[in-house]
């Protein structure tokens, strides 16, 4: 073809394509997300308006505000914590001894940062008293914490750079509680079960749910042998001796903190048959006993003097009882219990068990909930008002644990950022910002302090800059290891900042 003419050919088709963006329009969209394109008969073909053409890098457009608050918490983290290959990361914290307990260690130096940049927590119009409340129960001799999320918590992500700067400050070790059966790799302790335990989730959509709805306080059970539905028309086999282990041993991948227990418990319920316990430490036998078979919850706490190398624990039996995980904890101090639930809402508590749950509570008798969902919703709201509807469960889900504990203080850490495509370019989710919003108000006149994750990672639009500087994922939902960090310091620091005015 003459080069001429095929300029020509050319120019004219991408004249056209131009041309075709005047004619192209905002399409209807169940989903709430804007897309743009012409309506051919019963569906649509998508295509830019020239506004969008002419505007395509809107997504990143305030990446400058979002490059200042990483640069601000930045020096924080690399103190806080160094990365070594193939070596154990330790904190690099003032005064690197054991803190004690209701003495707070003064590691509240901010000022290195600017913290008129700091997005602060909400409070309930009872800010001080709350702040007050919530510093008694940090400095007093234990103080549980536990942590719910969603998959933006699984391997104890977000939850252990907190307790680490928690432990740090108000004394404390251990990594809280590891479920038996783990779903995903755990960074804060290395333990192994034997291949015949299995797991069960509240929270796991694709398995049958307990009839008798105990999941206790973690939400999830491990059991060496199957769970047989008493309702169940078909007999089971002929029960046989089961015999399963778990290996326990401190982690080297993370703080050091975190490897540094010496209380190990062993929770465990639903009990109706004889199961033999034994533990090993080092290869000797120190503990042999029965399990109690009155369908109760109980632990079984394993006491040491310093932080065992490596316990085993043998359990034998022909029906496992339900064992609801491990907690690995020091003696005083803060305690952070992870407990992450892939794909969950927050919306599975009120179909618990209620009375295994509260022995749970009255046992661990955890002084603070941290509860940190809504991402898994985000893409499925349709208007404002499912945003609504969505709250109203949440809500009742939130304070049902609540009762378990009532003196407990509550807080909550909202949704990140989330992109989705819109015409080609990542955008921020068309419900997320009003639903930030809503959720913090809600979470006020329930008497819930709220923390902005959407507003402290720099707002609308501010995941595309994330992903490009490798802070999160492909995904645009998930953050990566140095993402967390950040995400971490951000929110600390804004529970510092409001600690300091009380110290």
């Amino acid at each position: 073809m003459n080069p001429k003419k095929l300029s020509a050919f050319i120019f004219s088709v991408l004249l056209a394509m131009l041309l075709l963006t005047l004619l192209s329009r905002s399409l209807g969209n169940e989903t709430g997300i804007e897309e743009t394109g012409f309506p051919i008969g019963g569906t649509s073909l998508k295509y830019p308006t020239l506004e969008y053409f002419l505007n395509a890098d809107v997504a990143v457009e305030n990446k400058d505000q979002i490059d200042s608050i990483l640069h601000n918490v930045e020096p924080i983290v690399e103190e806080i914590i160094e990365e070594k290959p193939n070596e154990i990361i330790e904190p690099i914290i003032p005064d690197e001894k054991e803190k004690v307990p209701g003495k707070i260690s003064k590691v509240f130096d901010v000022s290195v940062m600017d913290t008129t940049k700091i997005v602060r927590i909400s409070y309930p119009d009872s800010k001080d008293q709350f702040v007050t409340t919530l510093l008694e129960q940090l400095k007093s001799p234990q103080c549980r914490i536990v942590h719910y999320g969603d998959s933006q918590l699984e391997g104890d992500r977000i939850s252990a750079y907190i307790r680490n700067r928690l432990q740090g400050v108000f004394g404390g070790s251990g990594p809280g509680f590891i479920p038996i059966k783990q779903a995903y790799e755990q960074i804060s302790a290395k333990v192994t079960p034997s291949e015949n335990w299995l797991r069960y989730a509240a929270f796991d959509p694709t398995q049958e749910k307990f009839h008798h709805k105990k999941y206790g306080l973690f939400t999830s059970v491990s059991r060496f042998t199957p769970y047989a539905d008493p309702n169940d028309t078909i007999a089971p086999p002929e029960p046989t001796l089961q015999k399963a282990t778990i290996s326990v041993k401190p982690s080297k991948m993370l703080y050091r903190k975190l490897g540094s227990y010496t209380n190990i418990g062993l929770h465990y319920g639903n009990c109706t048959q004889p199961t033999s316990l034994k533990v090993y430490h080092e290869g000797a036998l120190i503990r042999s006993e029965n399990l109690l078979e009155d369908g109760a919850y109980h632990e079984v706490l394993i006491e040491f003097a310093t932080t065992p190398t490596e316990v085993i624990i043998e359990l034998e039996g022909v029906e496992s009882p339900d064992f609801y995980g491990l907690t690995l904890d020091g003696a005083q101090g803060i305690s952070l219990d992870n407990v992450a639930m892939r794909g969950a809402s927050g919306t599975i508590f009120v179909k618990q068990d209620r009375a295994v749950f509260n022995q749970m509570t009255a046992r661990r008798d955890p002084k603070i909930f941290i509860f940190q969902y809504g991402g898994n919703t985000i893409p499925y709201l349709r208007s404002e008002k499912g945003v609504d509807d969505y709250l109203d469960y949440l809500m009742s889900n939130v304070n049902w644990v609540r009762r378990s504990n009532p003196d407990a203080t509550v807080l909550f850490i909202g949704p990140s950022d989330m992109s989705t495509s819109v015409n080609g370019t990542m955008m921020t989710y068309p419900l997320l910002s009003h639903m930030n919003q809503r959720l913090k108000e809600v979470c006020l006149k329930n008497n819930i302090a709220y923390w902005s994750l959407f507003d402290a990672m720099g707002g609308e639009n501010s995941m595309p800059y994330w992903v490009e500087q490798k802070l999160a994922g492909s995904d645009y939902t998930h953050f990566t290891a140095s993402g967390n960090r950040i995400v971490s310091e951000l929110f600390f620091t804004a529970l510092q900042l409001d600690l300091m005015k009380k110290i």
